[in-house]
Order: C-alpha cells, then structure tokens, then sequence
C-alpha cells in the first residue's frame, strides 16, 4: 500500500490555518484521496486532555507552566498524536492534515521562550521518532490582517499563549521566518493574506509537486 502523505499547515496566531486546513481537505477528498484533518495540541483523547492544560491553564495556579514544562507536554502530546493518529493514518494510505506540528513547538517555546532548537528536536527525537511533514505550508499575514482577525476570532478572549505580550508572538513570526529559510526543501510559504479562496489557491500551486509525485 501506497504511504500517506504529512501535510502540516503553521503560522502565527490568526494566520487562518484551520481555515485552509478545511479547504485542502476538502479538496484533496474530491480528487478522490482520504485524509484526515486533525490539530495539535491534539488530535487523540490524550492529547486532547493536554491541549486543555496547556491553553487553559490549572484553576488556581496563575502563573501556568514554565518554558520548560510547556515544552515537555508539547512533546507527551505530539508523541501520543503521532502514535495514536499520524502513523497509523500514513502507513493505511490516507494523508494527513494537522494545524500546527513540531515547528509550532520550536517557533513558539524555543523562539518565543527561549529554549535551545536543539533541546525540542531532541525532545521530538525520543517522543514522535523524529516523524517530520513531508511538506509545511507557513502561512504568513501582515500585522494589521492579523489584529482585524483576531478581533473577531476571539471575542471571548485569547488562550493563555494567544495572549502573551506582542514581543513574544514577534519573536514567534521571526523564527518561523529562520526556519523557513533553513529549511526551504519541506517549507513552502504562503502568502495568508486576502480572501481564504485565493490563498488556497496559493496552497494548491504549492502543493502540486506533491500531487504529481503521489500520482505517477
């Protein structure tokens, strides 16, 4: 059986992700592929449970999770994603759609939060077995879309990431940035601005060498 392919969609708070996850999706099943479109933190039962801590917080503990912390239940859920989901998923033929992965970790604990890229790949080495997409598309908007998103996406309030100090979320965009250009041969970047149309229009063009390489 033919393996599945990883497709991992990152950015910045606001970037629309979810959006375009929906859409690829969407569009990848009328040319007759299976796919399976899940998030992290996420995606399993398990994981699930420790997207909740990681967003919302422990009642009674105002001051959260420590950089080091964060990063290490990060890592538990992805490996129980990766185990549970992404694999299974891969190796039975379907691809596989996931709204933030490992470059999310290093953009937003290690660029945001200071912690060394070294130690989250290690991190992701012992927990997932170093599985990597085998294309990130990075989604990128300019400032200004992003606040006018983000007022409307979250009248309720930001998770306790989404509202960290604007330097933090500045450091966030800027090693997505670095990681992009280390890495250009698995990243593809997106212009994320305009219509949710145009920019999977966008996705698609990038994602055509992976379509005609599944299909020959």
């Amino acid at each position: 059986m033919t393996r599945g392919r990883f497709i991992a969609l990152e950015g910045g708070e606001g970037a629309g992700k979810s959006t375009q996850a929906r859409l690829l999706g969407e569009a990848l099943r009328a040319r007759g592929v299976a796919v399976v479109i899940t998030r992290e933190p996420g995606g399993t039962p398990g994981a699930e449970a420790i997207r909740s801590l990681l967003l919302d917080g422990v009642a009674g503990d105002e001051a959260g999770w420590g950089a080091r912390a964060e990063a290490l239940l990060f890592a538990a859920a992805r490996a129980d994603h990766v185990a549970r989901l992404i694999r299974p998923a891969l190796e039975g033929g379907t691809w596989v759609i996931c709204d933030r992965y490992l470059d999310s970790s290093r953009a937003y604990q290690g660029g945001g939060g200071g912690l060394s890229d070294a130690d989250l790949l290690d991190l992701h080495r012992i927990g997932s077995e170093g599985l990597l997409p085998d294309l990130t598309l990075l989604v990128e908007v300019e400032s200004v879309e992003v606040v006018r998103r983000l007022a409307l996406r979250d009248t309720a309030g930001s998770d306790r990431i989404g509202g960290r100090e604007q330097a933090y979320h500045d450091r966030v965009s800027a090693t997505f940035r670095r990681l992009a250009e280390q890495d250009a041969d698995r990243f593809a970047r997106i212009d994320g601005n305009g219509d949710p149309q145009e920019i999977h229009a966008r996705i698609m063009s990038a994602l055509t060498p992976l379509l005609e390489a599944s299909a020959s």
